[in-house]
């Protein structure tokens, strides 16, 4: 018997049972995150109203995902090798004392960009180490069987965080300040950091603490992926991905804070709008059915949101019009989140995840800090000085002033992503993912006739 819709988000008691530890684990890691995410959005307006850079304001992001370049192998390595509750809470313990440094600059006046760019790196680094572990225990908290509903939380507690963190960052700086978001961020650490403390056993497997060398287990993720080209050439197809929305992270502050129909509220509500999107994304995830083919999702999801968000932030100069850009753009991304998710966990043993997850790190996520870079570099150096020469063409599409700069650079991106789009959905190997998983699936129900369909 199939399960509705209505079951697939509030499951029954008996489904619930075997999924309790990640529960707890998902709810309070998500509360940390918005308190991270709220710290996040604030220091990002101090950084730009301080320098007013595209450039200087994306080179936080860079700090950030540096380390995911230079240390997600060996990070992956680490991970299979020593205990994931440990890992994760000498993790977070020490990104929190970097958010309580931030605090005391700040209280001393002695708050620089250079300071932030320095601790966003060792919360980074912090993350690199983290997250393969955090990726593992939800592999063996959560049943395989509820793998998709898994996903499908995931992205419901991402979409949420991504909708309250504008509204309640811009709410407590208001009424507190600084010192108030710093303090809640500290707050939803210390509830997470106790919970999986206390409240929750990750269990230990016995190919936990690999003998061989560091080097060489740093290795086994990268030959893992070179043995399963369709792994390695989806991981490629969203390091492209990521290139090009980065570029739109760095150039959306300089288009949406200079321009006269934006300012800070304005994009505080596309980014509500965002989260608003995939969140209802992400219920759909859970109330559908699960897909035929997972790979056909995962295309036109970002082929969608890829020209439909740049397309209207470049070319239309009205907030409202922004948000509906937002939304449209980010609703498909919890079906493509989820899906592919699955097709990793599906493909890759939970001994190994570790080490691959790593490897997948490294080489999906290299390309974030360039395209800060180069997106914030475009817009300052590229985008802006050539529309501040007023073409007549170019001003009619993209207005005058600070901003259009960017407002340009977005149609190019939205013809870049559309074009990655179409050149990796003719990937045979990628497309194999889809055959090897539909086995999966039809064994899984010959083994368990009685087993309802996620």
């Amino acid at each position: 018997m199939k399960s509705t819709g209505f079951q697939s988000i509030f499951p029954g008691k008996n489904a619930l049972a075997g999924m309790k530890p990640f529960l707890l684990l998902w709810a309070t890691q998500a509360f940390s995150a918005l308190g991270s995410a709220m710290t996040g959005f604030a220091l990002i307006i101090w950084s730009y109203q301080q320098q007013g850079s595209a450039l200087v304001t994306a080179l936080l992001s860079v700090c950030t995902y540096a380390p995911y370049v230079l240390m997600s192998i060996f990070a992956g390595a680490l991970s299979d090798r020593w205990d994931k509750k440990r890992t994760m809470l000498v993790c977070d313990a020490l990104a929190a004392a970097g958010t309580l440094a931030v605090f005391w600059l700040l209280k001393a006046g002695e708050l620089q960009i250079g300071h932030l760019y320095l601790l966003n790196a060792l919360s980074g680094l912090m993350n690199t180490v983290q997250q393969p572990a955090s990726e593992v225990a939800v592999s063996l908290l959560a049943p395989k069987e509820q793998y998709q509903r898994v996903g499908g939380l995931q992205a419901f507690s991402s979409s949420l965080v991504t909708i309250l963190t504008p509204v309640c960052a811009s709410a407590v700086l208001a009424f507190g300040g600084m010192d108030a978001v710093i303090f809640f961020d500290l707050f939803t650490f210390g509830t997470a950091f106790l919970t999986l403390l206390i409240g929750i056993r990750i269990p230990r497997r016995e190919a936990e603490g690999p003998k061989e060398s560091l080097l060489k287990s740093s290795r086994e993720g990268l030959r893992f992926l070179l043995r399963n080209r369709g792994l390695l050439d989806l991981i490629f197809f969203l390091a492209a991905i990521n290139l090009v929305y980065t570029m739109f992270e760095a150039g959306l502050p300089a288009l949406v804070l200079s321009k006269p129909a934006g300012g800070q509220l304005a994009l505080g509500w596309i980014n509500t709008c965002a989260g608003l999107a995939n969140l209802a994304g992400s219920l759909l995830v859970s109330l559908l059915p699960t897909p035929k083919s997972r790979v056909r999702v995962i295309c036109a999801s970002l082929f969608l949101s890829m020209g439909v968000e740049n397309l209207l932030l470049s070319l239309t100069n009205h907030a409202l019009v922004w948000c509906v850009g937002s939304f449209l753009g980010w609703v498909t991304i919890p079906f493509m989140n989820t899906n592919m998710n699955v097709l990793f966990r599906e493909h890759i043993p939970v001994d190994m995840q570790g080490r691959v997850y790593a490897a997948r790190n490294s080489l999906q996520f290299f390309t974030i800090p360039l395209g800060y870079l180069l997106g914030g570099f475009l817009v300052d150096r590229v985008f802006e000085p050539l529309m501040a020469l007023q073409p007549p063409l170019l001003t009619a599409l993209f207005g005058e002033g600070k901003g259009s700069g960017a407002a340009l650079m977005f149609l190019l991106l939205a013809i870049l992503g559309e074009g990655v789009c179409l050149i990796f959905s003719r990937s045979r190997h990628i497309w194999s993912l889809d055959r090897a998983d539909q086995l999966q699936r039809a064994e899984r129900a010959a083994a368990n006739p009685q087993t309802p369909h996620q």
